[in-house]
């Protein structure tokens, strides 16, 4: 999947704040029947899950037991609205919801600390080179501070590149 496919995807999701996975798939089968197309839904729930991992879309879980995880714009996204999304608000009459960014930017530095470390233990430069350019954006768009995680990717560049 491309990256304008994961901004279109976060566009979607930042017409409401928040969206379940079941509700974002809704919102683009109903896209795609609106553009005479026939929706994968397959194909739709891989290109989810592609965004959640490059951080173009980041699960946001609550405090509320009836409450399940909810997607919302990431750090990596710079959100765009497909053809004719504009109607789905009236569509589908979802709620516009509210997400609380400190408790967001939180979880979502949680995940990039232990997505760093994973990717340092596996050795995996190429994950790790796409991870300290995540916590660039992760700082401007959560207006916090990222170089701890950074120095360790950092540094994990530093000793493959002395091996």
């Amino acid at each position: 999947m491309s990256e304008a496919t994961y901004d279109d995807l976060a566009g979607i999701v930042d017409l409401f704040g928040a969206l379940s996975r079941d509700e974002l798939s809704a919102a683009l089968d109903e896209l795609a029947f609106k553009q005479g197309e026939e929706a994968n839904a397959e194909a739709l729930e891989a290109a989810i899950e592609d965004a959640i991992a490059a951080y173009y879309l980041v699960e946001y879980e609550t405090d509320t037991a009836d409450e399940t995880a909810r997607l919302t714009v990431g750090p990596m996204a710079f959100p765009t609205l497909p053809a004719r999304a504009e109607d789905l608000p009236h569509i589908l009459e979802y709620p516009t919801r509210d997400v609380s960014r400190e408790e967001l930017a939180e979880q979502v530095e949680t995940r990039l600390r232990a997505d760093a470390e994973r990717a340092i233990d596996d050795g995996d430069e190429e994950e790790v080179e796409r991870l300290l350019d995540v916590t660039y954006d992760f700082e401007a768009w959560a207006n916090v501070d990222a170089s701890e995680i950074r120095d360790r990717l950092d540094d994990a560049i530093a000793a493959e590149g002395q091996a």
